[in-house]
């Protein structure tokens, strides 16, 4: 089981994230990429040909997400089998490299490097890098591509940006790879918050509540957590003025699932580790005491303004990966004094 898990936005699945039956005849990979509006136009084409043409030749569901005012980045998103994903972010990079200005000929000796920003799962980078970086060198041997992982999450989610470098055919080769990778995990992505261009414009982006298939936008939710947030965090109100000015009036709340055996780490000794995020955060954190369901994980309810959650969860992603790292450790020098 995942040692870190997000509530899952069902509204857009995770780059990584499969059909929810293990056992289903066929395992669905959906891959998200970032791209340009111009570039977005191309991918659509006019009057949706290019991506109705994408969509019946490499057998796949693809879309890019609606426009925000005021954003220039637009969301790609790309499901079907491996090979299918891969057949149409290929056809989709050359399409992108020949729309260009000064577009190289598919018949010259050059060869066309473009990229591609892929959105990865924070869970899921190791599954990638791999261990002392093994696995994406392979990928980048095997594709011929060259891979830039991004250190940071997006703003509002748990998702960190994977850049592919090379030709359309590289890029092709290495994002079958890295679908194989995820598929191959799938589970450590279950828990991600999706990144959207402009985040924390929606009321309804950053709030969850449980739903069959994880966890959908909840409204009802966020008011609830809203009331209880203003009641116990703001000053009482000043007789001269009315109490709505000393409230928040951007709050947000978002779930997250962590293994029991991770929570320790997170509260720290006499609860000083939980204490110390909530304090550079912002934010109001409680904790299930009990596990939430047959995965033995328990729920963290983070309460605050979007910038507020948003440090909250860095901190936390940051708590879980040096235990993690803490726990590797250990087990190589056990190993290391066994030899």
């Amino acid at each position: 089981m995942s040692t870190e898990k997000l509530a899952r936005h069902s509204s857009a699945s995770p780059a990584g994230s499969r059909s929810p039956s293990p056992s289903s005849a066929q395992d669905t990979l959906t891959l998200r990429a970032l791209v340009n509006t111009k570039e977005a136009g191309v991918i659509i084409g006019k009057q949706g040909k290019n991506v109705a043409d994408l969509r019946e030749q490499a057998h796949v569901r693809a879309g890019v997400s609606k426009v925000t005012p005021g954003v220039h980045e637009r969301v790609l998103t790309v499901s079907g089998s491996v090979e299918s994903v891969a057949k149409a972010y290929t056809q989709i990079i050359t399409q992108l490299v020949t729309s260009s200005p000064h577009p190289i000929p598919i018949s010259s000796s050059s060869t066309r490097h473009t990229s591609i920003r892929l959105l990865i799962s924070h869970n899921l980078m190791g599954t990638i890098i791999g261990r002392s970086g093994l696995k994406i060198k392979t990928i980048q041997e095997l594709s011929g591509a060259r891979m830039v992982a991004s250190k940071e999450m997006l703003p509002q989610s748990t998702e960190r940006i994977v850049e592919v470098q090379g030709s359309p055919e590289a890029i092709g080769r290495a994002i079958e790879e890295i679908g194989k990778c995820l598929l191959e995990d799938w589970e450590r992505g279950a828990g991600t918050v999706p990144f959207y261009p402009g985040a924390g414009t929606s009321e309804e982006r950053s709030s969850f509540k449980r739903s069959t298939n994880g966890y959908a936008p909840g409204p009802m939710a966020n008011r609830r957590s809203n009331g209880d947030t203003v009641r116990r965090g703001s000053s009482p109100p000043s007789p001269h003025s009315p109490s709505t000015q000393q409230q928040p009036t951007n709050l947000r709340t978002q779930n997250i699932s962590i293994p029991s055996d991770m929570v320790g780490c997170i509260i720290g000794r006499n609860g000083s580790k939980i204490t110390e995020i909530r304090r550079l955060s912002g934010s109001k954190i409680s904790i299930a005491k009990m596990p939430h369901d047959d995965t033995n994980e328990r729920m963290f309810t983070i309460v605050g303004t979007p910038e507020a959650n948003e440090k909250a969860l860095f901190l936390l992603y940051n708590q879980l990966e040096s235990e993690k790292e803490r726990r590797v450790g250990r087990e190589q020098q056990q190993q290391e004094s066994q030899e």
